[in-house]
């Protein structure tokens, strides 16, 4: 699979011990001062999801060990619908979203963002042997696409509504790619719009194929709330494991 990632790359930790210590900020905290509760939108593999119960994924280990490095304790995960992180976030329901969200414009005004830690583009996927087989987004004319809800692939497809491309009853929305994925399994929907890296998970083990990309540039972050003074702990807990090859190895455990 092919790995498309970035982090900028920062400085090792230059306080001494500052590894499991106790950080002291100003403000209220979802999990507390010492604490940061992160929350995520399973079903999106590799990033996220769950197993034998269990929720795993890229997005779980690197945060969980950021969060360890910057001297926090982890608190329980809060796994919700995706477009609901933002909104629990804000409310001190969490800490932290880790969740495959990419950093843009409006979700800035609301959140403030870690460094980027991966970079991303948009697929369209089909059923595999299909008879569709579309090779470009003019292609997706008269068809029925889908996304989940509050995503840049939904942002994809509203704005082929916008340009005439693609009509709106012809939309269909859902709470996760995993539901997306059976029902174009199903039948129920043409194609999908959706991160190229879940795609491409998705195309692994499911009937299901990458029929073209969409060129977005994307780029995804770590999510807290605006003036949390942890921030900047967390985006030197990236850097050190950037530098240190921790970062490396968690994208060949995931992605390779």
């Amino acid at each position: 699979m092919q790995r498309e990632f970035s982090m900028d790359r920062r400085a090792y930790l230059k306080t001494v011990g500052a590894v499991g210590a106790t950080a002291v900020v100003a403000g209220c905290q979802g999990g507390g001062n010492d604490t940061i509760v992160p929350g995520t939108s399973s079903g999106f593999p590799p990033f996220e999801y769950t197993q034998d119960g269990e929720l795993v994924g890229f997005d779980v280990e690197l945060a969980e060990t950021a969060i360890d490095r910057a001297g926090y304790e982890v608190g329980e995960w809060v796994d919700i619908e995706f477009d609901s992180l933002i909104p629990s976030l804000t409310e001190n329901d969490l800490d932290l979203i880790a969740a495959a969200m990419t950093i843009n414009d409006d979700r800035d005004e609301t959140i403030d963002f870690s460094d980027p830690y991966w970079e991303s583009n948009q697929a369209v996927l089909v059923r595999e042997g299909g008879d569709v087989q579309p090779e470009s987004v003019e292609d997706l004319s008269g068809l029925r696409v889908g996304a989940q809800s509050g995503t840049t692939g939904e942002d994809e497809i509203d704005a082929l509504i916008d340009d005439g491309t693609v009509s709106e009853s012809d939309v269909r929305s859902y709470d996760n790619y995993t539901l997306a994925v059976q029902d174009l399994e199903n039948g129920n929907v043409d194609a999908i719009v959706i991160d190229i890296p879940v795609a491409r998970n998705f195309a692994s083990s499911r009937s299901v194929v990458v029929a073209f990309q969409i060129e977005t540039g994307e780029q995804f972050g770590l999510g807290m709330r605006e003036g949390d003074d942890r921030l900047s702990d967390v985006n030197d807990a990236l850097g050190e494991m950037q530098d240190d090859g921790t970062y490396e190895d968690l994208v060949t455990e995931w992605f390779e």
